[in-house]
């Protein structure tokens, strides 16, 4: 029988892509619960509708002022997010990894964050901008839509892309979730026109995957090299440039973690506590921005020398 300590290790996506919080914190209260659900019968994708609820009812619970009410939040989209790992981990020791469970698992972010954001902004709306006696009425949703949807969304799917992109080349495809537009358009138009709710989720999720394509022009040029020399080259021919990519790619892994989930809930946190959310809001479209550009500027530039690199030899 298997040790805690080794199951934790099984339930990691890999060393590379976990972040301190996740491997200390997160993933062994995590996996503590994934037990406890497996063994009571419970699908990871029923979990994953769970941290629905938690994330709603967070960002309800930051809509108020007072201490009290924004701990609530703060618990509450802890247990979200340990409900987060927990499906996830519990999806790799028992096998149940589907698409259906990968996307609610995207999703479930979005559903949380659409709930903060709406309720910092219904918080803010008839609060004073800083140093006036201006209130911020209807350019605080502005401020919510520019971090919201124009920020934190591409944010956080062109991370998980590159996440995606490093499990990859780290561990093939069976360890990887990378998907492309063009295999999941072909499955939404072989989809029955009855399946009325398949063909949307499919047609979603092509979309999704069309727009980290549309961003990551080098990386497409490489990865299209890649996959014919892997049809004609010699495996070992392609190592060298496998560890090249995973060594230029490693140190990447830093920024996807900051973008996605643990730094914006910290500051999160500690803003909604001091009752000035205004400042995550800025931290979304000031900060975060910066390490998006440079993260994609990075991984676009380390493409192009593959790229290159794959050329010449």
């Amino acid at each position: 029988m298997s040790t805690f300590k080794e199951l934790l290790q099984a339930s990691f996506k890999s060393n590379d892509t976990e972040e301190w919080l996740d491997v200390h914190f997160n993933r062994p209260i995590g996996l503590v619960f994934a037990l406890l659900w497996n063994k009571l019968g419970v699908h990871p994708n029923v979990i994953t509708i769970l941290s629905f609820f938690l994330g709603t009812a967070a960002g309800w619970m930051f809509y108020y002022t007072d201490l009290t009410h924004n701990l609530m939040g703060v618990a509450l989209l802890v247990l979200a997010d340990f409900c987060d790992s927990t499906d996830g981990q519990m999806a790799r020791l028992t096998g149940k990894k589907t698409l259906v469970g990968r996307v609610l698992d995207g999703v479930s972010g979005d559903v949380w964050f659409f709930a903060i954001y709406v309720a910092l902004c219904l918080r803010m709306q008839d609060q004073n901008i800083p140093g006036t006696d201006v209130q911020w009425g209807v350019w605080i949703w502005a401020l919510g839509i520019i971090a919201g949807i124009l920020s934190h969304s591409p944010q956080s799917s062109l991370a998980d892309y590159y996440r995606q992109i490093h499990l990859f080349f780290l561990k093939g495809k069976e360890g990887s979730e990378l998907d492309n537009y063009a295999q999941q358009r072909a499955i939404f138009e072989s989809t029955p026109k009855k399946q009325l709710f398949a063909r949307m989720f499919y047609r979603s999720y092509a979309n999704y995957c069309k727009s980290q394509e549309r961003r990551t022009p080098r990386f497409q040029t490489f990865f299209s090299s890649w996959k014919q020399a892997s049809a004609s080259r010699d495996r070992q021919e392609l190592e060298g440039i496998r560890q090249q990519f995973l060594t230029g790619s490693r140190p990447l892994m830093a920024y996807t973690n900051v973008l996605t989930f643990n730094t914006r809930a910290i500051v999160l946190y500690i803003t909604c506590l001091l009752n000035c959310p205004w400042v995550y809001l800025l931290f979304e479209i000031v900060v975060l921005n910066i390490l998006y550009v440079y993260m994609h500027k990075r991984h676009e530039s380390l493409c192009e020398r593959m790229t290159t690199v794959m050329a010449q030899q």
